[in-house]
C-alpha cells in the first residue's frame, strides 16, 4: 500500500463517508453534502479569507452582505456537487442522459463525425465533471486532461469515477502529446483552463484584473486547426441532480502571429467564462487563488 499514513487515514475516512452517502436517498445525501460544505466555509472557514478577498476583487460594487451570501453558497455548492459526482458515477449512461440536457450539441457532434475532434474548454463552475459525462453518455468520445493529486488513493478513486462515467483521463504531464493524439482520433478533449498558470502563463483580464492563464488551449487549437468550444455544466435549481450543459463556439482563427493569437484566444475563452460566472457566482470555485501570480514588473527606466 502506497502513500503516507496520513493519506491512508484520510482516504479510509473518505471511503466510509462516501459509502454512507451512496447508501442514503439522493435528496438526503445531497443535503448532507451541502451541510458539510456550509460547515467547511462558515464554521471551519477553510480558505474563507481567500474566498472573501476574491469576491471583493471580482465584485467591488456589491454589498458585503451579498458577497457573504455568495461565499456561503459556493461552499454549499462545492459540498453538494462532490456528492453528486460520485453518485452519478454509480449510474448507467441512460440515467446520466436523463439528468442532463445539452444545448449546442450538434456542432460538437459534427466535429467528431468529421474526424477533427474538438477542444472543450471550461472552468471550475457548476459541475464540470458531469458536463463531460453528459457528452460521453451521448456516445461522444471524451478525453479529459487532469492534474495528479498528492494523495494517490484519492486520485485512483477519482480516475475510477471518471472512467465509470465514460471518460478517458489524460495526466497533465502527458497532455502535450496525448491531446494531439486524441484530436487526430476525432475525440473531444476537455481542458479546465481557469487555474493560476504561474510565470509560464499568459496574462489576460478576469473580472477586471489580469490573471495568469494556461496557454495550452489556444496553442492546441492553433496547431490543430480544430474547433474550440466553451463548455458549461450548471446545476438546475431544485431537488435532485439536474444539469444544463451548454456548448458555445469560440473563435480560434490564426493570423500568423503566434503570441498575439494565443493572447487573443485565451482572452476570449476567459471572458466567456467570466460572463457565465457572473450569472451564477455561487456555482464558481472562488477558493482557488486565481490572481496569485502577478505580471513581471517593467524594468526601471534609465537616466535620460
Amino acid at each position: 500500500m502506497s502513500g503516507t499514513l496520513g493519506h491512508r487515514l484520510e482516504h479510509a475516512g473518505f471511503r466510509v463517508l462516501s459509502s454512507l452517502l451512496l447508501a442514503l436517498p439522493e435528496t438526503v445525501a445531497l443535503g448532507v453534502g451541502a451541510v458539510l460544505g456550509w460547515l467547511t466555509g462558515t464554521v471551519l472557514r477553510i480558505r474563507r479569507r481567500d474566498v472573501d478577498a476574491h469576491l471583493a476583487l471580482a465584485f467591488p460594487d456589491a454589498s458585503p452582505a451579498w458577497r457573504r451570501s455568495v461565499a456561503r453558497g459556493s461552499y454549499v455548492h462545492l459540498g453538494r456537487e462532490g456528492v453528486a459526482m460520485f453518485r452519478l458515477a454509480s449510474l448507467d449512461r441512460e440515467a446520466v442522459v436523463a439528468r442532463t440536457e445539452v444545448v449546442g450539441l450538434e456542432p460538437v457532434s459534427a466535429a467528431v463525425r468529421a474526424g477533427t475532434g474538438a477542444l472543450v474548454v471550461t472552468g471550475h463552475i457548476g459541475n464540470w465533471e458531469i458536463g463531460a459525462a453528459a457528452l460521453a453518455a451521448r456516445g461522444l468520445p471524451f478525453d479529459v486532461v487532469a492534474k495528479g493529486m498528492a494523495n494517490e488513493a484519492f486520485e485512483r478513486d477519482l480516475v475510477a469515477a471518471r472512467e465509470r462515467l465514460g471518460l478517458r483521463v489524460v495526466d497533465m504531464g502527458r497532455a502535450p502529446r496525448e491531446v494531439f493524439r486524441s484530436l487526430r482520433a476525432g475525440h473531444l478533449v476537455g481542458l479546465v483552463a481557469d487555474q493560476n498558470a504561474g510565470a509560464g502563463g499568459v496574462f489576460v483580464p478576469f473580472f477586471g484584473k489580469v490573471a495568469s492563464t494556461a496557454r495550452g488551449p489556444a496553442l492546441f487549437a492553433l496547431r490543430t486547426g480544430g474547433p474550440m468550444f466553451l463548455g458549461l455544466s450548471l446545476r438546475i435549481p431544485g431537488r435532485g441532480m439536474r444539469y444544463r450543459v451548454t456548448l458555445r463556439p469560440l473563435p480560434v482563427e490564426g493570423t500568423g502571429d503566434l503570441e498575439a493569437d494565443i493572447l487573443r484566444i485565451t482572452g476570449a475563452h476567459t471572458a466567456a467564462l467570466e460572463e457565465a460566472v457572473r450569472t451564477v457566482p455561487e456555482q464558481y470555485f472562488w477558493q482557488h487563488r486565481r490572481w496569485k501570480t502577478r505580471p513581471p514588473e517593467p524594468p526601471p527606466k534609465g537616466p535620460v
